[in-house]
């Protein structure tokens, strides 16, 4: 289990997500999201799901077309970006991505806010999913390593 990435600017979880999925650090998924014209202060990057959808896909990671309703931890597929924190702010929706994973038996979420003190959750009833988005296994996951810095 490697480290997950930190957003380092406070609208990055969309980024950072993207990031811990396919096991770039922060500053590569940026620099690649930024040449796609996505940028971390763009508020459809945390209140729409094209964008980590198209970041994925141009890595070759799909994901499911829609998005699921949160029931449980359980029903999770083993890898999932995690819709929580959802509010509305003017009729428009938002939320913080994380990501889920299960792996060897073990479940957790990576979520890359900074202020946390573990980045490395376990602590599922502090989390309140709304939805979440299905992903396949990344390139990594799938025997393929990715380089990491």
């Amino acid at each position: 289990m490697r480290h997950p990435v930190i957003q380092e600017e406070p609208t990055g979880c969309g980024i950072a997500a993207v990031a811990n999925i396919l096991g770039k650090t922060y500053a590569e998924m940026k620099t690649i999201a930024n040449a796609m014209g996505v940028h971390a202060e763009d508020e459809s990057l945390w209140s729409q799901t094209r964008h980590v959808r198209r970041m994925l896909s141009d890595a070759g990671v799909a994901a499911s077309e829609g998005e699921t309703p949160f029931e449980s931890w359980e029903s999770l597929p083993d890898l999932a970006l995690l819709a929580i924190k959802y509010h509305q702010e003017h009729g428009r929706d938002f939320w913080h991505w994380v990501v889920f994973k299960r792996a060897a038996g073990q479940a957790y979420v990576l979520d890359s806010a900074s202020y946390l003190p573990s980045n490395l959750r376990t602590d599922f009833d502090a989390m309140q999913p709304r939805w979440f988005i299905a992903v396949a296994a990344a390139p990594e996951e799938s025997g393929r390593s990715t380089a990491q810095t």
